[in-house]
């Protein structure tokens, strides 16, 4: 491949239009814009046009566009529309699992968590949970400049546990706990998003980080598998892999913050979390056991020349 970078083509203009007519149009008659529609065609169009490393980080992140470009995508049909939603059973199983004995009876550990919240608790907890996308990001831009293969690794599970998230979700549809303290067990169709306890964070601090980002979920009965909690052990993996010892304790304490504050904030069941951290397990078996001993191999080397 020629190292020469090529700014304008008549062959990337061809595609770079038809892309963004696609997506746009696709965008508007399907889902209904919205701004962060604009801002991820925007930054894709200027990484990939404005320097020769700005379009090889574009294609380093490929694979994190099309986990939002699928996951958005979950609006168009979703998963309700496909199997029943568990709501009263998770929470009972949870409940006889995991349950906690109190004076007022057995409670969840969601329900335990909001019965016993510090202050301290309400702050640290969502500090842990913004940690789940902008440290992989961060750690994909590592490894970018360190280790192309390891990055194209990790992308590569990264997109796998997603799939195989999104595919769970469709199987079963679940609730949240947050939905059944506002909303009880009935199903309620087109119920928007809820930041729910991690509004403490906003009110605290004065801001509307989660109020904002919740708010705008359509996913509403997607809680298992908890992929919030799936992502930190791509890292802890792919971290000792790399023998970065610091990065690893760094990732195990992120990891443990984040399966706390899933179930702290009221966003996700203990069952949910677990779910979650085999989801990125049988992801990164099925790629680095299975998937590269295939042709897939052969294609994770032709995207490394990209890079």
């Amino acid at each position: 491949m020629s190292t020469d970078f090529q700014r304008f083509t008549s062959k990337n203009i061809i595609v770079a239009t038809i892309a963004s007519f696609a997506y746009l149009g696709l965008a508007y008659f399907l889902i209904g814009w919205r701004p962060d529609h604009l801002h991820l065609w925007l930054a894709s169009l200027g990484a990939y046009f404005a320097f020769p490393i700005s379009r090889k980080i574009f294609w380093a992140f490929l694979f994190f566009i099309a986990y939002w470009l699928l996951y958005d995508s979950l609006r168009i049909y979703p998963n309700y529309m496909v199997n029943p939603v568990n709501i009263e059973s998770l929470y009972n199983l949870e409940k006889s699992i995991f349950g906690i004995e109190t004076a007022q009876g057995i409670l969840t550990p969601n329900e335990y968590a909001k019965a016993n919240s510090t202050t301290f608790l309400d702050v640290l907890a969502p500090s842990f949970y913004l940690c789940w996308v902008p440290i992989p990001m961060l750690f994909v831009i590592y490894l970018f400049f360190t280790d192309k293969n390891t990055m194209a690794r990790f992308t590569a599970a990264f997109l796998l546990t997603n799939l195989v998230g999104l595919t769970i979700y469709y199987i079963y549809p679940a609730a949240p706990p947050w939905y059944v303290e506002e909303h009880g067990f009935k199903f309620i169709e087109g119920t928007r998003g809820s930041a729910a306890r991690l509004l403490r964070f906003d009110d605290f601090w004065g801001v509307n980080i989660f109020k904002n980002m919740y708010e705008k979920n359509g996913n509403v009965f997607a809680a298992i598998p908890s992929l919030h909690s799936a992502f930190p052990v791509l890292l802890v993996y792919y971290g000792i892999k790399k023998r970065l010892l610091i990065a690893s304790i760094l990732f195990s304490i992120i990891l443990a913050g984040i399966w706390f504050a899933a179930i702290y904030t009221n966003h996700h069941y203990i069952i949910d979390v677990f779910l979650g951290g085999l989801t990125a397990i049988f992801a990164i078996f099925l790629l680095e056991k299975v998937l590269l001993k295939t042709k897939v191999k052969n294609w994770l080397t032709e995207y490394i020349k990209l890079l």
